[in-house]
């Protein structure tokens, strides 16, 4: 049956939400997700205890489910990344909470302004995707969708429409919310007021016919039940805790919501979307004792427009043919009567759009995945997050090559944020991001960083700690970046992250294992992504990218406290900095300028290209042993211009990047483990969220 609503349940809403509009302005109307001061849900909150799992269900084949709140999110904010999963043969569902259908006028740039039509409109966006992703499978933009109606939970219908060819497959499922609902009700709302309704928008020629009524927690069932439908190993989210952005002449506000760097409807659609995985990791737990395996990557929306670009231009060009695509036009022949595309969004519009929100990527969290280390007997361990909760993969033997399965350690729900290091006595240490409530409908919507250590080295490990967040602001607290970290001889601990105000903070562990105090540290504004290590005189040095140059914190001497160190000269970083201690105390950094795909090597005043290691995203440098202890050539890591993994050894000219025999495409980024001489192992996870061991040849580099 499907769900409709009384008009008297109706008018009771209208009326709710008429007598909270007054109390709740200030949540509404600045970044979404707020919980509008103290927590006050008059509507009963489950719990998010995703249970610790001693085991993961096995999974054969990988499966990407993205949830976006309009037709183009994914297009503009998560391609590469899902280009190049789709063209590795991993199937595709993409499932949009709203209908886009704005004021209804989809104008084609230098044309007369036509009639408003809220349906043709988002029939014409729908059109618009099909067309991207015929055309992202290698087909005709115009080939016909098997179109169908889909019954979801709570008695609501959604269209959905499947592709395929070759064995790549794409499914779109539109729930088509109204994006303004009767009673001018809006997305933020249904996350933030309790008792709200939000109706469906039935799109023009949609093969479904009634509208379906939404609920706060309708929408989160919805969400869980196409998560257990369909079993996805990665899961794309638009971001829930988006920067805050001041708005003024330098910075116009445009599509932002006031206050933050994202647009209205993002924010709470990644809250619903991580409350969603939230409740069905733990459903899944429950029901089957195992829990589902899978790993999440959140991607940053309009904060592309407000940091340098990092995209170079064949991949920006790739991501384009898929917009202009998407956005089509009125004189395109394909057969759909309302329109072909978003003709906002046709042509040239993506690489001419001052926004420039096409010529970046960026992960809301950083981290590398997974995070490698060593047990006491050789053998590779690495941490992160599956299933919404901590893991520990183990080497199966000592230079195996290969991982044994994933041992729960509990902790979430989790964000992928997640770092581990190997303290002074050989125990590991873990910090990780965690979403400590949820809740909406007024509730109580908080972060908090944990950690967790073992209790000797190689032993069992101790309860989770929480440390807090370096603000007590709850709103503040929320825009907490990733946790960076690095033990000191001396038995401590430093933990870095960035903070709300786009500043770096940092809490020390103790050689007994106390915590002390949040600190801030003094530096201009920085992006998410620290780079953090130890020189040969056990010093402290981070590194991370800003606005114009890169920002730098060290210690005078080991012990001392980590201060800013200014850095002159530098040229303006597109990406993350990877970092190098050299010999003299010095640090070597290696980037890419913004929208460039040749990283450079900065080092004493000079200025080396890596001509043949083009690519994108953060490069992660470290510098290998030579023989009497000298340092040797620096090894380099970063993905390459298709998204897969390449390393090279050294800076000569000639020196070129060596990529593994089998396609390697890594969720999020890879990371490296360099033990003694030239031993080096990549690690990353793979589509089917199982992590993978590559062990380049040094022998063969240039």
């Amino acid at each position: 049956m499907r769900n409709t609503t009384p008009a008297a349940t109706r008018r009771q809403a209208l009326a709710a939400l008429a007598a909270l509009t007054a109390a709740t302005a200030a949540t509404t109307a600045g970044c979404s997700g707020s919980s509008g001061g103290s927590p006050t849900s008059a509507v009963p909150v489950r719990p998010l205890s995703p249970r610790p799992a001693e085991s993961f269900a096995n999974t054969e084949n990988a499966l990407l489910l993205q949830i976006l709140a309009h037709p183009d999110d994914d297009l503009y904010f998560m391609n590469p990344d899902a280009e190049h999963m789709l063209t590795a043969g991993v199937p595709v569902v993409c499932v949009y909470v709203t209908a886009g259908e704005a004021a209804g006028i989809n104008r084609e740039a230098g044309t007369p302004r036509p009639a408003a039509d809220k349906a043709a409109y988002s029939a014409a966006r729908h059109q618009g995707l099909r067309q991207a992703y015929a055309q992202l499978l290698g087909l005709d933009k115009f080939t016909r969708w098997r179109r169908s109606v889909l019954e979801l939970p709570g008695g609501v219908t959604a269209e959905t429409n499947v592709l395929g060819n070759g064995g790549r497959s794409v499914r779109l499922i539109f729930l088509n919310i109204a994006m303004l609902s009767a009673g001018n009700v809006r997305i933020p709302q249904l996350w933030n007021l309790p008792g709200i309704l939000m109706r469906t928008l039935i799109a023009a020629d949609s093969p479904v016919r009634t509208p379906s009524t939404y609920r706060h927690q309708t929408l989160v069932d919805v969400l869980a039940g196409i998560m257990d439908r369909y079993r996805p190993t990665v899961i794309h989210t638009l971001d829930p805790d988006p920067d805050f952005q001041i708005h003024d002449a330098t910075h116009p506000r445009d599509n932002d919501q006031p206050g933050c760097s994202d647009h209205r409807d993002h924010t709470p659609v990644a809250l619903f979307a991580w409350k969603a995985i939230a409740q069905w990791a733990d459903d899944v737990a429950r029901r089957e004792k195992r829990a589902p395996r899978f790993t999440v990557t959140s991607f940053r929306g309009y904060y592309n427009q407000r940091w340098p670009h990092n995209l170079p231009p064949a991949v920006v060009e790739q991501k384009a043919r898929a917009v202009a695509a998407y956005g089509g036009s009125p004189q395109w022949d394909c057969g759909n009567v309302a329109g072909c595309g978003d003709y906002g969004q046709g042509g040239t519009r993506p690489l001419t759009n001052r926004k420039g929100w096409i010529r970046s990527t960026h992960y809301r969290y950083p981290s590398a995945l997974p995070t490698p280390l060593t047990d006491p007997d050789g053998r590779l361990v690495a941490y992160g997050a599956l299933g919404a909760q901590a893991v520990r993969w183990r080497e199966t033997a000592p230079g195996s090559g290969r991982f044994g399965a994933p041992q729960g350690l509990g902790g979430g729900p989790l964000a992928p944020a997640l770092c581990a290091v190997r303290d002074a006595r050989g125990r590991h240490v873990l910090v990780a991001l965690r979403f400590s409530a949820l809740d909406g409908q007024g509730g109580a919507n908080t972060r908090e960083l944990v950690a967790l250590e073992q209790r000797t080295p190689g032993g069992p490990f101790r309860a989770w700690t929480g440390l807090g967040t370096p603000d007590s602001d709850p709103e503040h607290g929320r825009r907490v970046g990733c946790p960076a970290a690095v033990a000191t001889p001396d038995g401590r601990v430093h933990l870095f992250v960035r903070t709300a105000d786009k500043g770096l903070a940092t809490r020390i562990r103790d050689a007994n294992g106390a915590w002390g105090p949040w600190q801030r540290l003094e530096g201009g504004e920085i992006q998410d992504g620290l780079t953090v290590l130890l020189d040969r005189q056990a010093r402290v040095h981070v590194v991370a990218a800003g606005r114009d140059t890169v920002h730098y914190w060290a210690q005078d001497r080991p012990g001392d406290p980590v201060a800013l160190r200014p850095l002159a000269g530098l040229p303006r970083p597109g990406e993350q900095p990877g970092a190098v201690p050299s010999p003299d105390g010095s640090i070597a950094l290696v980037y890419r300028p913004p929208a460039g795909a040749v990283p450079y090597v900065h080092s004493g005043g000079t200025s080396v290209p890596l001509r043949h290691f083009e690519g994108y995203g953060p490069v992660t440098a470290h510098a290998l042993a030579a023989s009497g202890g000298r340092q040797g050539p620096l090894l380099l890591l970063s993905r390459d211009l298709n998204g897969e993994v390449q390393v090279q050894y050294g800076t000569k000219p000639a020196a070129k990047p060596l990529r593994p025999t089998s396609r390697l495409v890594p969720v999020g980024t890879p990371t490296l483990l360099a033990g003694e001489g030239e031993q080096v192992r990549v690690v990353g996870m793979s589509p089917g969220a199982t992590p993978w061991i590559w062990r380049p040849r040094a022998t063969s580099r240039a």
